[in-house]
């Protein structure tokens, strides 16, 4: 199937679910636009296009680009793209510091009434998919973390190995265990940690506080896959030419080796300045990386309930005029 017969197959679902959305709409509560997708799919090229025409102000919803300094590997928008729209969670802390998806919700929800108090339309863009379920849907409300805690509970799996954890998340908790996989540290000891703050099972102490005032419209890229990878190792190649390893360098220097430098690209620039990986081999492994995890985002956004689809990339007229569409049937009394 070519673009245009996929874009007509769009435009003709799009339609039906714009006629479904105004029978729907209740006109009460502001609008509150999402652009979801996986990375290199346009996202900040038709979120600038929309919030120009719509008087918008874009709201970054991407883990690395808060952090201040890590310019070239975030992908962030540039100077020029910020000065035509107002952007927001963008640059506010330092890659020394920790930025949770609870941190990110409470932010997030502050600028979106800023915005909405002003008469403008905020827009969501981003690809970092627990943040958004973070601000749409809540976090559970846990125990705060535990330092000496979590750091026996790591050296305890460096010694026993990756299942370690697991076994114990299941004599806890078994239903919390069943949905985190076994090799995924963070989130079991986070589990472990709140199970035995809270002495009864995570699952049974889950309390979430959703986004609410607001009507949510989702907008999902989901270009073909072969452009997709393209455009992906394009980038990766464009952020290694443009100074990503000197950038991780001044960076290491300035904060030491910090998580944020486990960013993707980041990750591959630092095995550079290690001596672990030549260019050319750590520039295939960023961009086998950023495919990957272009896999997970999709696998993570087709959860997402009521996204509208586009089958092609963010800066493509048809995608913008059906977003428009959109919006507007959105927007209109």
């Amino acid at each position: 199937m070519d673009l245009s017969t996929r874009v007509v197959a769009v435009v003709t679902t799009v339609e039906g679910k714009m006629r479904d959305q105004r029978s729907r709409k209740d006109s009460g509560d502001p609008l509150l636009v999402i652009l979801l997708g996986p990375t290199a799919s346009g996202k900040t090229a038709l979120s600038l296009a929309l919030a120009e025409r719509f008087h918008g102000e874009i709201v970054s919803c991407d883990s690395v680009a808060v952090y201040r300094g890590m310019e070239i590997g975030s992908a962030k928008p540039t100077l020029q793209e910020r000065a035509r729209v107002p952007h927001h969670l963008i640059d506010v802390t330092t890659p020394d510091s920790p930025f949770t998806a609870g941190d990110y919700s409470r932010a997030a929800r502050l600028a979106l009434r800023d915005i909405t108090a002003r008469g403008c339309l905020p827009i969501i863009t981003g690809g970092t998919g627990l943040y958004l379920r973070a601000l749409t849907e809540g976090l559970f409300s846990g125990p705060q973390r535990h330092e000496d805690l979590r750091s026996r509970l790591r050296s305890s799996a460096d010694r026993r190995g990756s299942g370690w954890l697991h076994r114990i998340l299941t004599r806890l908790d078994a239903a919390s265990a069943a949905r985190i996989h076994a090799n995924d540290t963070p989130k079991l000891i986070r589990a472990i940690e709140v199970c035995l703050a809270a002495r009864q099972p995570m699952s049974q102490v889950l309390t979430r506080d959703p986004l609410t005032g607001f009507r949510l419209l989702r907008i999902g890229l989901n270009p073909p896959r072969p452009a997709l990878y393209e455009h992906i190792n394009q980038r990766c190649a464009a952020m290694f030419t443009a100074g990503l390893v000197e950038e991780t360098g001044a960076l290491l220097h300035q904060y030491g080796p910090v998580k944020a430098l486990d960013s993707l690209g980041y990750r591959q620039a630092l095995a550079v300045i290690r001596r672990e990986e030549n260019l050319p081999h750590a520039l295939a492994a960023a961009q086998q990386g950023h495919r990957n995890y272009a896999k997970r985002q999709m696998t993570w956004f087709r959860r997402e309930p009521d996204v509208h689809w586009l089958t092609a990339f963010g800066d493509d007229p048809q995608t913008l005029r059906i977003a428009t569409e959109l919006i507007a049937a959105a927007t209109a009394g």
